[in-house]
This record gives structure tokens, C-alpha cells and sequence, in this order.
């Protein structure tokens, strides 16, 4: 069963949500660092990161599942909700897709990601956001990444072939806590620059961006230029290579 839309709005407004959105939105800047002149979808709970892509992109849009339930906006709206698996949407609409709070308690993943497939333009780009099965985000109920299920980076791998995307960045976010005391912005700033370094894969989240392929047949070999690994403070988009090696851990 879904998290209602009201009881993640609420999340997003306690210091574990606040701290989830400044370590999520400092990967998707790197990750996304130009957005000027772009259509932009977000899938699941997404609101939380459209207000910057809204201002820098040419339309940004969330699209909520009916099951969880929307947040209406006061004014124009850039909310809509219906069913996942068949977007209100002509195809290659959008440039880029985020999802997040969207996959962990899904009842179809192949049909959300051919849905997203489909809305994506040629070479447009696709960021998954989800719990990561080896952090501790994904053991405790008191957040929303507790609940539905965590993935493992050979798990969003799998997926994202079957559904003809090609991964070109991976990247993890929340080393500190799930715990009020850890919250502290100071303080989970340490703890997230800390966990980069040191234990890489134990983030409580995994971000992974792909690229829509539009080929008859999938290549063996990667022909797209590989992303490296999204890092604080780089001072220029991650589109060169080499590739980022797969963590054992999530194996």
C-alpha cells in the first residue's frame, strides 16, 4: 500500500525530510546542472525538486499515483494524478523524468518504466531515487524509505536494461541516520562528505541516471559516453569518462 501524498508532505516538512531534500538536490544539480529551455516530469512525490527545475526549465510537472493521493497547489496548478502504468501524456514529451517515493511500492515496475520510456524524448534522460537495500534508511518505518521495497544497484541495473535505458551516472545520498540528532544540517554535512569517502556504498539512498536508447536492438557495448560518479563541489557536468565501477556491496 502507498504512503499517502499527506503523510509524505508531512515528512518532507520534519528535520529528517528537510535533510533529505539538501542531499538529494545537491546530486541532482550535478547531475542536472542545465535545465534551461527543458520539459520536465516528475513521477511519484516529486514536488519537493520541481521548484528548482521549474524555475530553471521551460515546464516542470509532478504526477502523483492515484493510490497515494495528490497535494493540490493553490493558483495554476503543475499537479496531476491518475494511474501510473498509463500516463496522460503524448509521447516524447518530456526531456527529462525524475522518480522518487514512486518505485518501493509500485505493483508494476516493466509498465511504470515503459510508461516513462515512452513520455521520454530521443535521448532523454530518466533519474531513479530510491532506498537503498544496504543503508539504514530502508530499516526503519519512521521515514517513507522504510516502506515497499529497497533496491540494490544490480537490482535498478536489471530494470533499467529491460526497459531499454542505458545507466550513465550513479551516485548515493543520506550516510547520516534516520535519526532527529543527526539531522543538524552541520552535522549531516559531515556525516555525507564522511560516508563518500569511507563507505560509499552504505548511503540510505541510490540515484542513478539513464539514458532513453531508441534503437531497434540494444548494443552489447556501450556507445554512449559514460558519466562519472556525481561528486560535491564538481565544476563541470559529469559527461566524460571513465565509468563508474559497481559497488560490491550491492551485488
Amino acid at each position: 500500500m502507498r504512503r499517502d501524498a499527506l503523510e509524505l508532505d508531512r515528512f518532507y516538512k520534519t528535520p529528517q525530510g528537510r535533510l533529505t531534500r539538501r542531499m538529494v538536490e545537491r546530486r541532482l544539480k550535478a547531475i542536472w546542472p542545465e535545465l534551461r529551455g527543458l520539459d520536465v516530469l516528475g513521477l511519484g512525490f516529486a514536488t519537493p525538486y520541481l521548484g528548482r527545475m521549474r524555475e530553471a526549465g521551460r515546464r516542470a510537472i509532478a504526477f502523483m499515483p492515484s493510490a497515494q493521493g495528490a497535494i493540490a497547489t493553490t493558483g495554476a496548478s503543475n499537479v496531476a494524478m491518475g494511474d501510473e502504468t498509463h500516463l496522460p501524456f503524448p509521447d516524447a514529451l518530456f526531456d527529462r523524468v525524475l522518480i522518487i517515493h514512486m518505485l518501493e511500492e509500485a505493483d508494476s515496475l516493466p509498465a511504470i518504466l515503459r510508461e516513462t520510456w515512452r513520455v521520454l524524448a530521443p535521448e532523454g534522460r530518466v533519474v531513479l531515487v530510491t532506498a537503498a537495500r544496504s543503508g539504514v534508511w530502508a530499516w526503519m518505518d519512521s521515514t517513507p524509505f522504510g516502506h515497499g521495497r529497497p533496491f540494490s544497484r544490480s537490482q535498478l541495473d536489471k530494470l533499467l536494461a529491460d526497459s531499454m535505458f542505458e545507466p550513465t551516472a550513479w551516485s548515493r545520498a543520506l550516510y547520516a541516520p534516520p535519526w532527529r540528532w543527526a539531522s543538524h544540517p552541520k552535522l549531516a554535512g559531515a556525516w555525507e562528505r564522511t560516508g563518500e569517502h569511507l563507505w560509499s556504498g552504505l548511503g540510505g539512498l541510490i540515484l542513478v541516471e539513464a539514458v532513453k536508447r531508441t534503437a531497434a536492438l540494444r548494443p552489447r557495448a556501450k556507445t554512449a559516453p559514460a558519466r562519472v560518479s556525481v561528486l560535491e563541489g564538481q565544476a563541470r557536468p559529469a559527461l566524460s569518462p571513465p565509468a563508474v565501477q559497481s559497488d560490491p556491496s550491492d551485488r
